[in-house]
């Protein structure tokens, strides 16, 4: 847990952690010292030697102010901790996402980080504020009496000793039982957690067929599921804890069954032996707290642990300066080998040239590795074989904001952000004077919309663009494209599912692209890309033709099928 901790906190933050679990131990310390220091002070009472009870009790006093102190400064460093972690947390977490791939962010990964960024954010600030100063007084304390005990009679020492394994193993085994459940609690609420959401978002498709609550059986597995594994955790930690909790009583019984045997053995006088109990309670009492934190700091411990598991994901490398570009606008690659899973390669020996101020178009069928042409170019992952090169640099040789404004990428499934209309435009280039922003719309067709909507520019566009059609929402990306001014402008399938009225649109932003960016598409209607400069065929990840429309037809190769497959099908009808 304090390595997390000091990981969570980062390099130059981790001394606030190594302070107060300093102040947080000599605090136990001091405790465990002013317990042992009462043994004195009873004897004293009970023999009636006045003269050493001053003494006692005056260090008894300084003891406990001094304590007192450390306290106040150790709940003042853990404020303080908890403040910094609940500040610093979701910052380090965002600049660590950044740098990893996308292909990190599947929907499991996404559904867990969400859980751990909201709830595990606030578990993991409870360990400073509530946690971590009873783990270590805990301990600290027990250790400090252990050691008086030794000095005063070291057979109750030892017999103190020989119960600190077997309770380890006891507080072992309930933390490790509340941990396994807690665990499986997670897991559970995750998929429970998901499937609402998706029942939620999926209600078109849903009542289109009749669902309901009661029929759509994914969320009512997930849910019974989610109750079936609180209560096979409960009835875990229940046995967990009580056998920590019965160990405790033992190792008191025995203490006090080990301090009666001395008395009857005439080696301590009771006075002496009642006092000794009295330190082997004191032995007991923080132990005891132990066994009712052990859930809480495993639950939380796990929550660190997932947490500082995505902060140790490896990012993307980058180099501390980007090579220069020596033709802005060009795109290569260069027998490029690449899959999501290595074994399983997507693209195998790729080889492709867009020259600058060129629109070369990539077609063939799905799964073919168009898309994944797309997302190297952009560094959405690295290649296992082969050099993807953008303005004449490696990729891997620019660092992601110099790579990412040589680049605009239009996809298909368009996300909108919860803003305005012109807030969601100008994410493509903020500092653009109004004139710009305007004529970018205006190409887009998007001053077409602003009519039609109540509060025009101003009008807030719902999360992921819910206030407006797909069509809509792919006229703002391109003009987020145009606005930007990239010198590379890709497309991924962005015509797929436009109506007529929203593809003309499309295509004379296109055609506004091209006259000052490099422009890759990828596209499935060819007759948008007759027009190409240069076509590409991609089938099995391999680009198998290239050339224009006109020659590709005379070289009767697989664009020449593609194409007569589609225009015999413009002629089929229902009869």
């Amino acid at each position: 847990m304090i390595t997390d901790l000091r990981l969570l906190l980062g390099p130059g933050k981790a001394h606030i952690l190594t302070i107060y679990v300093a102040w947080t131990l000599l605090y136990g310390v001091l405790s465990g010292v002013a317990a042992a220091l009462l043994v004195p002070v009873i004897v004293d009472l009970a023999s009636g030697d006045w003269d050493a009870i001053d003494t006692h009790l005056l260090t008894l006093a300084i003891v406990t102010v001094a304590a007192g102190i450390v306290r106040y400064v150790q709940t003042m460093r853990g404020s303080a901790a908890a403040l910094e972690t609940l500040s610093s947390t979701h910052q380090r977490l965002g600049d660590h996402l950044v740098s990893l791939p996308l292909g990190w962010f599947d929907a499991d990964r996404t559904g867990r980080l969400t859980r751990v960024a909201t709830d595990g954010t606030m578990m993991i600030t409870g360990i400073f504020a509530h946690l971590l100063a009873p783990l270590v007084i805990s301990v600290a304390a027990p250790a400090t009496v252990t050691i008086a005990l030794f000095w005063y009679d070291w057979r109750l020492g030892l017999a103190t000793a020989l119960s600190i394994p077997v309770l380890a193993f006891a507080f072992r085994f309930a933390a490790a039982s509340v941990a396994r459940g807690e665990a499986r609690n997670h897991a559970a609420d995750v998929e429970a957690g998901t499937r609402v959401i998706e029942f939620g978002q999926k209600q078109r498709v849903l009542r289109a067929f009749g669902r309901s609550i009661h029929g759509y059986q994914p969320l009512e597995d997930a849910i019974e599921a989610q109750r079936r594994t609180r209560r096979r955790t409960l009835g875990q930690a229940v046995v967990g804890l009580s056998v920590s909790g019965l160990a405790v009583q033992l190792a008191v019984t025995a203490l006090m069954l080990a301090g009666v045997w001395l008395v009857l053995d005439g080696s301590v006088s009771p006075v002496v032996a009642v006092a000794l109990i009295a330190l082997a309670f004191r032995f007991a009492g923080p132990l005891a707290d132990v066994s009712e934190y052990a859930g809480a700091i495993r639950i939380a411990g796990n929550d660190l642990h997932r947490l500082t598991d995505v902060l140790r994901e490896q990012g993307m490398p980058e180099p501390e300066e980007s090579s220069s570009l020596s033709e802005p606008g060009l795109i290569e690659l260069d027998n490029v080998t690449f899959g999501y899973e290595p074994q399983t390669p997507v693209l195998r020996d790729f080889s492709l040239t867009v020259p600058p101020g060129s629109v070369t178009a990539l077609v063939g069928p799905s799964g073919s590795g168009k898309t994944t042409v797309i997302r190297l170019i952009s560094r959405f992952w690295d290649t296992q074989r082969g050099a993807v090169r953008v303005g004449g640099a490696d990729v891997r040789d620019l660092r992601t904001e110099d790579l990412t404004r040589q680049l605009a990428l239009v996809f298909q499934d368009v996300y909108l952000f919860d803003d305005t209309l012109a807030a969601n435009i100008r994410l493509g280039r903020p500092e653009a004077t109004d004139a710009q922003f305007v004529e970018a719309a205006r190409l887009a067709g998007v001053d077409e919309i602003v009519a039609r909507l109540p509060n025009g520019w101003d009008t807030r566009v719902g999360e992921g663009g819910v206030a407006l059609s797909g069509g809509e929402r792919q006229r703002v990306s391109i003009a987020r494209a145009l606005l930007k001014r990239a010198p590379i402008v890709l497309l991924d399938e962005a015509t797929a599912a436009l109506d007529p009225e929203n593809e003309r649109y499309l295509q004379r932003s296109i055609r506004q692209l091209a006259q000052h960016s490099t422009v890759l598409l990828i596209a499935h209607r060819l007759s948008n890309v007759v027009d190409a400069d240069q076509i590409v065929v991609v089938e099995d990840g391999r680009a198998v033709e290239a050339g224009t429309h006109q020659s590709l037809i005379a070289a009767d190769g697989s664009y020449a099928r593609l194409w007569h497959a589609r225009s015999s099908g413009q002629g089929w009808r229902l009869a």
